[in-house]
């Protein structure tokens, strides 16, 4: 069983840079922007010496609201050489959950980018802070969020009260070496280094704390799963936000000495020209996006002879789309992996060299260092092989916890440091593992997960609406999409329109139901439980 790897994400770094200095660290083939691992861990030094020189202290968090650019990479190391957790955004935030997060994580600093397709970032911020219009940069105080002070824009346009990324790697050079060196050593690695948010079926998303052990051995364990080398070239076209991004990416091939090579924002086409481009051996999707890749007219266009391996997860994979991928992509390595972000993020993996039936129809089985059992569900016994049952780990791999909240963590983590998953599975004599449910009623969409519960509590801040239950409903592009089931109040009326607009730029775009159903009651257990089941049955009954 492999060894577990004690040091901080800056550590990380600075191994590779000193074991393959003139290597290529990160790649963007749309800029031929390129940077060796000695030039990229001095970039990730001026990074963490101007996030110092801002007064940002060992702890500070730092939320991140943006898609996959450079300056994250350089944040995501550069915050582990100066101890300040990153809190991730969710890109398809709007205002009430950017407020919500930064609020319930303490941040005193917030990094975005302008703008996104129609979503103006900036401007939301300038909503949610008004003060900004009048005070200097650093100086934030601010009404609605009184421990944000910082707010930096990548962007070359001057704000009011907003530092741009150039400003703070200029203010590196206030920060001596030894300023850094001291700030470095002061670190521990199982400090918490990433706090990322997921939804929970309370309704209110859960800030997962993450430490650089956590992150590390995880990401150590995935890349000996897929045989990385430093003479592979990861292609990395899924969300820096989540830990498919940043750990399952960036962590993974960072720790071998391989190339990253980030895709900004998710194109298909964009996707299979950078593999093409930069010879990548590697690639990482959810199913969606392999599935779009390979529908693509002119996908025999592209040479992806290059490839060998990768990662398939985010959501249940058809194994259908494993054939195609690995027989018509080349991908033969190609691995699934399953967990979720409380596990930082994976639980199991397939092998680069497990039978074919294994690989498209498992999960694979544990990671090294990693416990795996499967329970009842009502008497938390050990189930014999092949019973379904709840999936629960323990190992290094489980969170920290969830950040201010420790009931919710307490609820996760039982007082033998298991982690319960909450989703159903079976696992063979060999360990192999198959999801085949889920306790809580989480929507998986596209790779995002959904929780009804919290467009629930939204919907009902709507007068009109009585009472809505919203359930998953199969989808062939996404998996599953959102429908609401909603009983409006005695005399009203709503269209579906009415309710979609009501939504708009409140909550995400992918949590807005595609399907608003209105009935007249929901189908009751005998003590009064809603059967969100039938309500999916009468779903397939109404749309067809």
């Amino acid at each position: 069983m492999a060894d577990l790897v004690y040091q901080t994400i800056g550590q990380l770094l600075e191994e590779k840079a000193r074991l393959y200095p003139n290597d290529e660290a990160l790649v963007y083939a749309d800029r031929d922007l390129r940077l060796t691992y000695k030039e990229l861990d001095a970039l990730c030094d001026q990074v963490a010496k101007g996030l110092m020189a801002l007064g940002i202290e060992k702890g500070e968090h730092i939320a991140v609201w943006t898609t996959n650019t450079p300056e994250w990479v350089s944040l995501q190391f550069g915050t582990g050489k100066m101890g300040a957790p990153l809190v991730t955004v969710n890109t398809n935030y709007r205002s009430t959950e950017l407020e919500y997060l930064l609020k319930q994580s303490d941040s005193t600093t917030l990094i975005l980018i302008e703008q996104l397709k129609d979503h103006r970032f900036i401007d939301t911020i300038y909503e949610l802070c008004p003060e900004l219009a009048h005070c200097k940069p650093g100086e934030l105080e601010s009404k609605r969020l009184p421990k944000l002070k910082n707010v930096i824009v990548l962007g070359d346009h001057s704000y009011d009260g907003v530092y741009n990324w150039s400003d703070i790697l200029n203010a590196a050079s206030l920060i001596s070496d030894e300023q850094l060196a001291e700030r470095k050593a002061s670190l521990h690695y199982e400090d918490v280094i990433n706090i990322q948010y997921t939804s929970g079926t309370t309704g209110f998303p859960k800030g997962v704390m993450l430490t650089h052990s956590n992150l590390i051995n995880n990401a150590v364990n995935i890349a000996e799963c897929m045989k990385l080398t430093n003479e592979d070239r990861l292609c990395i076209p899924v969300p820096f936000f989540h830990c498919f991004g940043c750990v399952i990416g960036t962590l993974a091939i960072v720790s071998c000495g391989g190339t990253m090579v980030p895709v900004q924002e998710y194109n298909p086409e964009v996707v299979l020209q950078t593999v093409e481009k930069e010879k990548c051996t590697a690639l990482h999707g959810v199913p969606t996006m392999f599935i779009s890749e390979l529908n693509l007219p002119n996908f025999s266009d592209y040479d992806l002879s290059s490839l060998r391996t990768g990662v398939m997860a985010g959501s249940n994979c058809p194994v259908e789309v494993m054939k195609a991928v690995i027989q018509k992509m080349g991908m033969k390595d190609v691995t699934i992996c399953y967990g979720q972000t409380e596990s930082s993020p994976v639980i199991t993996q397939t092998r680069a060299d497990d039978p074919f039936d294994l690989k498209v129809e498992t999960v694979g089985r544990a990671l090294p260092n990693v416990e795996v059992k499967i329970v009842d569900p009502i008497t938390n016994e050990e189930v014999p092989p092949n019973t379904q049952g709840e999936l629960c780990t323990r190992g290094y791999h489980v969170m920290k916890g969830y950040y201010n909240n420790p009931d919710a963590t307490e609820e996760a983590i039982d007082a033998d440091n298991w982690l319960h998953t909450g989703d159903i599975a079976t696992m063979d004599e060999n360990g192999y593992v198959r999801i085949t449910g889920r306790l809580k009623d989480m929507i998986i969409r596209g790779g995002e997960n959904i929780y009804p519960r919290e467009i629930e509590e939204f919907l009902y801040t709507l007068p009109k609406i009585l009472d809505v239950q919203v359930v998953g409903v199969p989808d062939e592009k996404y998996g599953e999409e959102a429908a609401a089931f909603i009983i409006l109040r005695p005399g009203e009326t709503a269209t579906e329109e009415e309710i979609r607009d009501y939504c708009h730029n409140k909550i995400s775009k992918h949590k807005i139901p595609k399907y608003i159903l209105f009935i007249d009651s929901y189908p009751m257990t005998a003590s009064g439980k809603i059967q969100k089941y039938k309500l999916r049955e009468q779903f397939t009954e109404l749309v067809k």
